[in-house]
Order: structure tokens, then C-alpha cells, then sequence
């Protein structure tokens, strides 16, 4: 997995899913949720089936890519079609051709915890081989995404100090009034912090 050489997290988890879904033989589809701390749920996925059986879990707030998250232990379904545990997917996986998957937990930094679901063309699941080469998978890729993330987080540090020390120059103010003006503009804008400090490094360049 190349998951470092990604521009960037989200770009991480959409090559995640895609490896996944080739190095899995029957599945048809490869779903990663996560969810932040206080946060909306993100969802990554790559395949050709099951875009319905993610709409309808994600939508009701059951299902196995869930359940997995939440409880960080491995779900299994051997036929979804029939499953009692969460019947409103049986009708999307059948129309699909989902009809087994696995859920492995998926942990990252920031308090985010989730999951790594593969869905599979067949029914029983992967069996004991492949749910352990899955579950390696998760693992290395946990630490690899743990890295991404730190980068990340250095990278976004970075920009807003740039920003402040921009802000600071251009109103000889103080460092907190400064930080507190990017927060402002960003609220008032409707746009995160890094946004707004991306935007504010490039016009100090160009007036340069």
C-alpha cells in the first residue's frame, strides 16, 4: 500500500478502499466509515455494488460497518439477504449482489474510530485465511494512516502561524488578537480555519 506517498488523508482512504477491493478475491466492494468525536460521520468507498446497502446503514445508523466501529470488534455476515440483525439492507443487497461481508474495526488518531467493510459476491464470508489477511491490512494501514494524519496536522499548524504572523504584520496587532481575527474570518466566511489561512498566505505572496 502507497497510503504515504497520498497528498493527503482523505486521498489515503480512497486508495485504502480501492487496494482493498483488488487484493480481496469476491469483493465487489470496499466501504470505510469513521467516525470523529463530537463529529458527522465520513465515508470512503470504492466498488461497483452495494452503494445502496452504504446509503441505507448510513442513513438508519445500523448496520455491519457500524456495529463494528462501535463496538472495535471484528462483524461478520455470512448472507446480509437474510441477516435479522439489520433487515432493511436484505432488499439493497439483493438487488446488489452483496451477500456476505466483513467488517474489520478501524482506529486512527483524533478520537476517530471505525471500520474497513468489505462486501463480497457470494455468501459464507472470507473464511479464517482471508478475514486474518484483511485484518493484517487494517492493522498496517492504521499505522500508516496514524502517520498521514500527524503530517497533516503539522502541515495545518504551519499555514496558521504563517497566517497570524501575516495578520500581525499587516495590523500591528498581538499574537491572540491575531489568532482571534482568522477565527473570526473564517466564521464569518463560512470556511475553516486552513481555508482562510491557505487564502490569506497566497495574497500576502502575490502582494509581495
Amino acid at each position: 500500500m502507497r497510503l504515504l506517498g497520498a497528498e493527503s488523508f482523505a486521498s489515503a482512504l480512497e486508495r485504502l478502499a480501492s487496494f482493498a477491493v483488488g487484493a480481496v478475491p469476491g469483493a465487489v466492494r470496499c466501504s470505510i466509515a469513521l467516525i470523529g468525536e463530537g463529529g458527522p460521520l465520513s465515508c470512503t468507498a470504492y466498488g461497483p455494488s452495494g452503494e445502496g446497502v452504504d446509503e441505507l446503514q448510513y442513513a438508519s445508523g445500523a448496520g455491519p460497518g457500524l456495529d463494528a466501529a462501535r463496538s472495535r470488534s471484528l462483524v461478520t455476515v455470512e448472507d446480509l439477504a437474510a441477516d435479522e440483525r439489520w433487515p432493511e439492507l436484505a432488499e439493497p443487497a439483493r438487488a446488489e449482489g452483496v451477500r456476505s461481508v466483513v467488517a474489520v474495526p478501524l482506529d486512527v488518531p483524533r478520537a476517530e474510530v471505525g471500520s474497513l467493510s468489505l462486501y463480497l459476491d457470494r455468501p459464507g464470508g472470507l473464511g479464517p485465511d482471508l478475514t486474518l489477511t484483511a485484518m493484517a491490512l487494517v492493522n498496517q494501514a492504521e499505522v500508516l494512516l496514524g502517520e498521514l494524519r500527524r503530517r497533516d496536522e503539522a502541515s495545518t499548524g504551519a499555514a496558521i502561524d504563517r497566517a497570524v504572523g501575516v495578520i500581525i504584520a499587516q495590523r500591528g496587532c498581538g499574537v491572540r488578537e491575531a489568532y482571534d481575527v482568522l477565527g473570526e474570518t473564517a466564521q464569518r466566511l463560512g470556511l475553516d480555519r486552513q481555508a482562510v489561512a491557505d487564502r490569506l498566505i497566497a495574497a500576502a505572496a502575490r502582494n509581495a
